[in-house]
């Protein structure tokens, strides 16, 4: 959450200006009066100094190591199911400055098939995550459940059908399916008989600097279907691992998800 991020930051500075103001300052005059009274530091100090280390190990961290996210919904079952805790790589597709997002060294780009956390255009304040369909220059297609890119349909073997569990048991009888990428594959879940729903089909122009993310769930997921692309700014880091998975619905800790490796 960017609310979480900005506070970081500002505790941060805060603690490690208080201090180094103190060591430049005020330090040296109590060390001097020290031998006249029993002074002791300023709690404001103190607790500066206490806790800018553990604040500034944490912050680069989380801006350029790794970053812990929560999943909330079901849009990238069967990948990955509500409850799970991922970590997120956050310098595959280079480094950014924390609260501003702003690329400040070159590394990577996504490819295609990537599970990506990015903030929407259109929920800037969100962290979402979903898949990687589309790179720049592609023409992405989506009618009748099929994915194709560049006019070539990608190819799917139904696996059978999908026995959800805890908040996402609403799922179940649903088609499981493994769609086949270019030099990818992963599971996807299809809801059959829909007759009404809006199944978000079209065809898409992915533009310079942009990608096209669908989710696996595909007809529980609000993605590039219905809000069109991505712009790259706007890319938080690629999804690895399931470190831990939390779901009361489901008993509890889910002990088979834990080190899940993310595809």
């Amino acid at each position: 959450m960017k609310w979480f991020e900005i506070a970081l930051v500002v505790l941060t500075f805060a603690t490690g200006i208080i201090w180094m103001v103190d060591s430049l300052f005020f330090a040296r005059r109590r060390a001097l009066r020290a031998g006249l009274l029993d002074e002791r530091e300023p709690v404001v100090v103190d607790y500066a100094r206490a806790f800018f280390p553990v604040l500034a190990i944490v912050l680069v961290l989380r801006s350029f190591v790794a970053e812990p996210f929560r999943i909330p919904s079901s849009s990238m079952m069967p990948t990955l199911l509500i409850g799970d805790f991922i970590l997120v790589n956050k310098f595959a597709y280079g480094l950014r400055l924390p609260v501003t997002n702003r690329k400040v060294i070159e590394i990577g780009e996504p490819d295609r098939g990537d599970v990506v956390v990015f903030r929407p255009p259109h929920h800037p304040d969100q962290d979402w995550i979903k898949r990687v369909v589309g790179l720049p220059g592609d023409t992405i297609g989506y009618r009748d459940n099929t994915v194709t890119i560049n006019g070539e349909p990608l190819a799917y073997e139904r696996v059978g059908e999908y026995d959800g569990r805890g908040q996402g048991i609403d799922m179940t009888g649903a088609t499981l399916l493994q769609e086949r990428m270019p030099g990818r594959r992963h599971q996807v879940l299809e809801v059959d008989n829909m007759p009404f729903a809006d199944q978000g089909e079209g065809e898409w122009q992915v533009p310079t600097g942009h990608y096209f993310v669908m989710g696996d769930n595909r007809d529980r997921s609000d993605d590039s279907r219905f809000w069109r692309t991505l712009p790259e700014s706007q890319l938080r880091g690629k999804a690895f691992l399931v470190w831990m998975s939390w779901d009361r619905s489901a008993g509890g800790i889910g002990f088979d998800r834990i080190g899940t490796r993310i595809d």
